[in-house]
């Protein structure tokens, strides 16, 4: 595929990342952090493979659809998680990972 063709999902992954990455140093500053630890933890997995996600797809790998397929997995699971807590962060962060997901599932078929 062309890197034309994987636009929009290269897009959604940065998009989903830097609020995976913002989420997280927010959760960081809350007043219960072991509360938000779950949350924490699934920032940085999605982050890191929403990072590889743009990455692979922008190389054209032949590896992006297999990528994208565990990223789909794994922003729909952030996505989950962060949807249960109220703070804004959180609510933008779950927002993102989702239309993530959706764009990355995209590319698997």
């Amino acid at each position: 595929m062309s890197h034309e063709t994987y636009a929009a999902c290269i897009e959604a992954c940065n998009a989903c990342a830097i609020a995976c990455n913002n989420c997280f140093a927010a959760c960081l500053k809350e007043e219960d952090v072991k509360m938000m630890a779950k949350c924490i933890a699934m920032d940085a997995d999605c982050a890191a493979i929403c990072q590889l996600a743009a990455g692979v797809m922008a190389r054209d790998s032949a590896h992006a659809k297999a990528v994208c397929a565990l990223c789909a997995d794994i922003c729909k699971a952030c996505g989950d998680e962060c949807a249960k807590h109220t703070a804004t962060h959180c609510q933008a962060c779950a927002k993102a990972c989702h239309a993530c997901a959706a764009a990355c599932l995209a590319m698997t078929h």
